[in-house]
């Protein structure tokens, strides 16, 4: 059996490949003398230039029954010699060994990546250990990612080449390290930066997944360190972006294991022996009890649509995030961004080291308590508070009785 291939030009530069098949054996005869070699070698080349041709040719409707073509897209291209982009906001880090407010504002994120093509990323990071509010009365001591829970948001585009450098303060008491869940290489990093006090170490690595990933501080016992605050995210936005929003807020869940318990007052020291029998005292949302409610909470007007990039830490408990009076209108499952988002959604599943996205349309003023539905943990501390102001909508929600609904307790 042969084949015999022409390439045909047709309408807006299309190039139409057609290939008839030959069984007859008579029809062999010219393959078989040694003077028609130079011909076959030919008709080869010519195949092989039509076939790059016809593969790289802008596609059109054509007919049944004739070729296929194909279309070729091409990205911006990469600029990775042009000095590296900043990877997060310049947020100040606080003195490490003292006290401070360990509380991402969870305004306090990178905006959205603008059209361009990949380009190198510089990350830096600095591991500090200092002490900080955890409830009212009680101060705990973190191991933070510049001094806040969760460390930075950091943002990039997929195809950029990120180079991250790891600072352990030489005030620190621990190694430390950073296992980021977007790389693709030993110990996400975490060996690369693995560094004693006063060192620093880095990597590099492409993003090349996009999505919505942890990062966190992987030295031995890991849990020990994500527990007492070493972790946060790292968003690798697929080309084009995300769809459009009015704000963006940074939300994480994390669990506290301490030797006293929930309530108690005066510096707590943590549990290794709770945090091994997953039986942690705290559940807060950005580092603290009320660090999203009474301190920072997210803020918002009708009319506008945010966007929660919601992670949980752990290291041991999977959260159910759930805004208590509100249906998330898209929701990015396990933080697949190049899966179609599920729409009016009430509840989603984050497992430890997981994350998810969701975007809500305001329509009534009012304030909503952002929840683990595990409920009993919000008594742990695990709560925080969308404030949305503006005009009262009672197309969309109607209270019959306001003046009593003020004067009752709960959400």
């Amino acid at each position: 059996m042969y084949f015999i291939c022409t390439f045909k030009a047709g309408v807006l530069n299309k190039v139409r490949l057609e290939c008839s098949f030959y069984k007859r054996e008579g029809d062999l005869a010219m393959f078989k003398d040694p003077n028609d070699r130079p011909l076959i070698a030919i008709a080869i080349g010519f195949l092989t230039i039509g076939l790059v041709a016809w593969a790289n040719a802008p596609s059109s409707t054509q007919p049944p029954g004739t070729a296929r073509s194909v279309t070729v897209t091409h990205d911006l291209p990469a600029d990775y010699t042009a000095p590296p982009l900043p990877g997060m906001t310049a947020t100040p880090i606080p003195k490490a060994g003292t006290f401070v407010d360990i509380v991402r504002d969870p305004r306090d994120l990178p905006p959205p990546i603008e059209s361009r093509g990949p380009r190198r990323v510089k990350v830096d990071l600095r591991a500090e250990e200092v002490t900080g509010k955890l409830a009212d009365g009680a101060t705990f001591r973190y191991w933070t990612f510049d001094g806040k829970v969760p460390g930075p948001f950091i943002r990039v585009r997929v195809g950029d080449i990120v180079q991250v450098h790891l600072t352990n303060d030489a005030s620190s008491a621990m190694m430390h390290n950073v296992d980021f869940h977007a790389v693709t290489g030993p110990g996400g990093g975490a060996k690369a930066t693995e560094s004693e006090p006063g060192a620093t170490r880095g990597f590099e690595f492409k993003a090349e997944h996009p999505g919505l990933f942890v990062y966190h501080c992987a030295v031995m016992p890991a849990a020990q360190h994500i527990a007492n605050g070493m972790y946060g995210m790292i968003l690798v936005e697929p080309v084009g972006g995300l769809p459009k929003v009015d704000h963006e807020f940074y939300v994480m869940q994390g669990e506290i294991y301490t030797e006293k318990p929930f309530g108690a007052q005066g510096e707590l020291a943590d549990s290794y022996e709770k945090l091994m029998n997953e039986q942690p005292e705290y559940y807060v949302f950005n580092g603290a009890v009320g660090a999203l409610s009474d301190r920072k909470p997210l803020r918002a007007k009708v009319g506008e649509t945010i966007r929660i990039y919601f992670g949980d830490a752990g290291p041991n408990k999977t959260s159910s995030f759930h805004v208590i009076g509100e249906v998330f209108d898209r929701a990015y499952s396990l933080a697949s961004v190049t899966s179609a988002p599920l729409t009016n959604v009430q509840t989603i599943t984050v497992p430890p080291g997981g994350a998810g996205i969701v975007d809500i349309k305001l329509e009534v003023p009012g304030n909503y308590m952002l929840v683990d539905h595990a409920l009993s943990r919000v008594a742990r501390g695990l709560s925080g508070v969308l404030s949305v102001t503006g005009p009262v909508n009672v197309a969309a929600f109607k209270d019959y009785d306001p003046q009593r609904s003020a004067m009752v307790m709960g959400h």
